[in-house]
């Protein structure tokens, strides 16, 4: 049975690490909401009487003088993000505002009760608050960088000034897989697509009211999941409405998604239905086809309709002749794998996740991100994806783009971190770029000319609600880290 007891995570080796970690989950963290957890690393690093600065975009900058033993060697930067994805199972309420992340021990994994756990990144940042409360270390002057809202679009790294760090090799602690070295990864840019329709007024009372939910998909990271043909909750739902016609239903409420970087688990939708034989039909027919399309990778999928009783003696419902070239826009969206990279083999260059959908009443809006190592190709699927919205008359915008890292092949921390992987472990260490998009490209702006390798420990499932870290995994990457800093 698993262990969940709240003091089991702090009794894990390394337990300067895992004691971190429990203090950093203990403190809500949403991006874009940082105040609580930049206020936590203050105090801590007050507490460890560490020179602590908050810069322009609200990141933390804390520095450590080298140990007696590294005092010539010249500084090292620790990068990791400070906000983590908010998202808990379908179904479960809980105040992510008010509350901390509730942990247990299940065999060799943490994982969260019912919620992201945060490892993706607080692990990394706990490793780094662990190295800055070391008193036993051996290490070169250190200076952490704690950025902020990396998950909603990277705006701490973005606002990273020259001059605010002196280190020439940086080590992000933000990949999840501990026998990787990450030297790449994806650039990004979010579409926000938005429709002000118009409306048609149905007599509720006259006409069958149903809901249709669907849940228990995987979702997960949509980057690192891209490639794994997981289904996107609210294409499928697009699916089954736009199947049907506006001959057979009317559409009043659709909501899917809840995070920009995952792929949508879930979706519900509210329809008015105007031939109910029909209906039973096309939803007969798309359900079972879905589920024999899906029952390998999505043994969870859950379809369901619900007759509900009228929300009242009118229903505003989206008009035809606006609900029929919204819901072919929607099936026929960019959604999954646009290209694979013809440099790196199994690499996804270019991809696209429609996220997140909200209509109701007079408005929909929907976001997606796109994902690519390769500026043009970055821009070619945002284009690809916005293009069905443009014709059918909605606003489209971009956020804020950021850009992807480009491998080095001539690192010298790669070289090192290699060798030192084989010393430590007995075996070579795989090396590569990864389809999400990681800080370094960003931070290379402000600070071309640094050093830098990205690792970390087996994360599995992030920006879901089963994310979840090996112990044993965690224990190897603290060994790299501290075996890492002794040397460089």
């Amino acid at each position: 049975m698993p262990d969940t007891s709240s003091t089991t995570v702090r009794s894990l080796e390394p337990r300067l690490l895992w004691n971190c970690f429990a203090d950093l989950n203990a403190v809500p963290r949403p991006s874009k909401h940082e105040e609580r957890v930049v206020g936590f690393v203050l105090g801590f690093t007050a507490q460890h009487h560490l020179e602590a600065t908050v810069d322009t975009g609200g990141n933390v900058i804390v520095k450590k003088a080298a140990s007696a033993d590294r005092q010539s060697r010249k500084p090292v930067i620790l990068q990791a993000h400070l906000d983590m994805v908010h998202k808990a199972a379908s179904g479960v309420e809980f105040d992510f505002a008010n509350r901390g992340i509730e942990m247990w021990v299940d065999g060799d994994w943490v994982r969260a009760r019912d919620t992201t756990l945060g490892a993706d990144n607080g692990l990394g940042a706990a490793a780094i608050l662990a190295v800055l409360a070391s008193t036993d270390l051996s290490h070169p002057p250190i200076e952490a960088l704690f950025t902020v809202d990396e998950e909603q679009g990277m705006s701490g790294a973005l606002a990273l000034q020259p001059g605010l760090l002196t280190g020439k090799t940086l080590l992000n602690l933000d990949s999840e897989e501990d026998d990787s070295f990450t030297i790449g990864c994806a650039g990004g840019i979010d579409t926000i697509a938005r429709l002000e329709h118009f409306t048609q007024q149905i007599h509720g009372p006259d006409e069958p009211f149903f809901g249709i939910e669907i849940k228990g998909l995987r979702g997960g990271h949509s980057g690192l999941q891209i490639h794994e043909g997981r289904a996107n909750a609210i294409k499928l739902m697009a699916r089954i409405l736009s199947a049907c016609g506006e001959d057979v239903l009317a559409l009043h409420q659709l909501k899917g998604g809840r995070a920009r970087n995952a792929i949508p688990a879930e979706c519900s939708s509210q329809i008015v239905v105007r031939d109910e034989s029909k209906f039973e039909e096309i939803y007969a027919r798309e359900v079972a086809g879905m589920e024999e399309e899906y029952r390998l990778i999505e043994p969870g999928l859950s379809i369901t309709k619900t007759r509900l009783p009228s929300p009242g003696a009118i229903i505003s419902c989206m008009a035809d002749d606006i609900q029929r070239p919204f819901l072919l826009a929607l099936q026929a969206v960019v959604n999954g794998v646009y290209r694979m990279s013809p440099v790196v083999p199994g690499l996804v260059e270019a991809s696209s996740n429609l996220s997140t959908i909200h209509l109701e009443r007079d408005c929909a809006e929907w976001t997606g991100l796109q994902r690519s190592s390769v500026e043009s190709s970055k821009l070619d699927v945002a284009a690809a994806f916005s293009a069905p919205f443009r014709m059918m008359g909605a606003q489209v915008s971009h956020g804020d783009p950021y850009p992807g890292w480009t491998p080095s092949s001539t690192s010298p921390i790669l070289e090192r971190m290699k060798r030192l992987y084989a010393e430590l472990f007995g075996h070579k260490v795989k090396v590569g770029a990864c389809h999400a998009g990681l800080e370094c490209g960003v931070i290379g702006i402000a600070y071309p000319d640094l050093d830098m390798i990205s690792f970390g420990p087996n994360i599995h499932h992030a920006h879901s609600e089963n994310e979840c870290a090996s112990i044993s995994s965690t224990q190897k990457f603290w060994k790299l880290l501290t075996a890492a800093l002794a040397e460089v």
